[in-house]
């Protein structure tokens, strides 16, 4: 795995709320992290922006994490979120959580639907936004 595949990176402190009984972060914490680099991608390929000004945007519709290591506090993790495939109206992400050491301890994968939120409906994927996507 090349980790220069991955575009974007995004750092997060973790904090104390973040852990569980073990003393280490908590497997929803993680859920959280690929949701912040979830974000991240909609905030770099313009999809947040568009559906501010069209209600047409994206909808998750399955996510998964595989763990591999434990997260402890004080600590950062370092979430790097790439493009997996695209479909027709549909496409995926997915994403490493790495420790400070650069070891990853997590692997996610979401995939997402192009949703008209007006119409409750999916939309195919415009060319201008496929464009932009596979730049990631």
């Amino acid at each position: 795995m090349d980790l220069r595949d991955y575009k974007l990176s995004l750092e997060i402190r973790i904090d104390w709320s973040d852990l569980d009984l073990y003393q280490h972060v908590n497997n929803v914490s993680f859920m959280r992290y690929l949701q912040s680099g979830r974000v991240n991608f909609w905030e770099a390929t313009g999809i947040y922006e568009n559906y501010n000004n069209s209600n047409r945007g994206t909808m998750l519709v399955s996510t998964h994490c595989n763990f591999k290591k434990s997260l402890y506090y004080p600590g950062k993790a370092i979430v790097k979120t790439r493009l997996g495939y695209i479909k027709n109206s549909s496409f995926s992400l997915n994403h490493l959580v790495l420790n400070e050491d650069g070891e990853i301890c997590a692997e996610g994968e979401d995939v997402v639907v192009c949703y008209d939120f007006d119409e409750n409906k999916t939309f195919r994927i415009p060319e201008e936004l496929r464009a932009i996507l596979k730049k990631f």
